[in-house]
């Protein structure tokens, strides 16, 4: 008797696809055999390039999900597919996608550069807080921000090299014309996770190494700044709050501030400090290419998607109080709906990691800023 498969799609002109389909029924019951070259956006998760059509396998697994990725992608990665596992329909879905993963790494040497450019950047600012002659004045402030924003990136990149994901060393944006003189910085992830907890584990990595730093940064400048009435009508920068924060110059100065019209002067570590938790809280927005956006996804799956809607909604409303929101909205928008789809879409979040995702909520809880400046 013929193998149920082949009487759903011959396959005899194509070995690879018979080897392919062989290969999947060691851990599936199969229902459907079928190629495919569009329609696939919905199952993938994102917009597939015309090329070869893409071997689709549905059916019910037979082992656990995370076991069964295991056993077929190297076999796969053999005939010179990428493996996907997908549920759609009810169905556990195997994917072949012919190509390879990508392994290089990054440009390390414009990584290198870009940071040099940065460090110049952050300094000259830094020399303007501290009212310093020469740029070497700016050192307190461009080694806090520059040692949070490291951590952050780094934290994304070693978790990246430790779960075997081609990343980049951080690029680092300058930009000398602003509040920090630099726009942050990122790291270019050349391939997918290969599931949902790998996918939590390297978008909450970043926000738990840089505050881990940012705290006692803060600390020090808090401890090292100046209280003192606030002149009324005087005209200055003013930092919004955070749950977090406001604990923090609680901790230092024993009294909520602002209040009876008294205000903590931060001097430039502190602001570093301040700046790190608003990065921080920044990044765990939870929507698209945001580290929230991947803990959303790894909790959420494809539901993670209407949560954008929600995101862009709350943004506006907050507009109300800080119209800078109204720019994060229409980010969000634009190039928030696309999200990180890991290789194996199926296998579930442990007791662990949905621990650690809840720690990530919490998190962006204590450092968002509603406010987060005026003047």
């Amino acid at each position: 008797m013929e193998p149920f498969w082949e009487m759903v799609l011959p396959l005899e002109g194509s070995p690879v696809a018979r080897w392919l389909v062989q290969a999947a029924s060691g851990v599936m019951a199969i229902r459907t055999v079928r190629w495919r070259d569009q329609g696939l956006e919905q199952i993938i998760g994102r917009p597939m390039p015309v090329g070869d059509p893409v071997l689709e396998v549905r059916g019910r697994l037979l082992v656990e999900s995370e076991r069964a990725y295991q056993r077929l992608s190297h076999r796969f990665s053999e005939l010179g597919h990428v493996l996907m596992l997908r549920e759609d329909k009810g169905e556990h879905v195997i994917l072949a996608v012919p190509g390879s993963l990508p392994t290089e790494a990054g440009r390390p040497m414009l990584a290198v550069a870009l940071f040099a450019a940065t460090l110049l950047s952050v300094l000259w600012v830094g020399a303007e807080y501290e009212q310093a002659a020469g740029l070497v004045g700016g050192w307190p402030f461009a080694a806090s921000l520059l040692g949070i924003l490291l951590a952050h990136e780094m934290g994304h990149y070693l978790v990246a090299r430790r779960l075997g994901v081609p990343a980049s060393l951080p690029y680092f944006i300058p930009m000398p014309l602003s509040l920090l003189g630099t726009m942050g910085a990122v790291i270019q992830t050349r391939a997918p996770t290969r599931n949902r907890r790998e996918l939590l584990l390297l978008g909450i990595s970043g926000p738990l190494a840089g505050v881990v730093v940012a705290v006692p940064v803060l600390l020090l400048g808090l401890s090292t700044s100046q209280i003192g009435y606030v002149p009324p009508g005087m005209a200055a920068f003013q930092e919004g709050n955070s749950i977090l924060y406001a604990w923090l110059k609680y901790l230092v100065f024993h009294r909520m501030l602002p209040s009876g019209g008294m205000d903590v002067f931060i001097n430039s570590v502190a602001l570093a400090g301040w700046a790190g938790l608003l990065v921080t809280a920044l990044n765990l927005i939870p929507a698209g290419q945001l580290d929230g956006g991947h803990v959303a996804y790894a909790l959420l799956g494809s539901k993670a998607r209407r949560l954008t809607w929600a995101v862009v909604g709350a943004l506006v409303a907050l507009s109300l109080l800080w119209q800078g929101w109204l720019l994060w909205a229409g980010l969000v928008l634009i190039l928030g709906r696309v999200h990180a789809v890991p290789l194996d879409d199926v296998t579930p979040l442990r007791t662990r990691e949905k621990l650690l995702a809840a720690a990530g909520i919490v998190l962006f809880i204590l450092v968002f800023i509603p406010v987060p400046m005026s003047i």
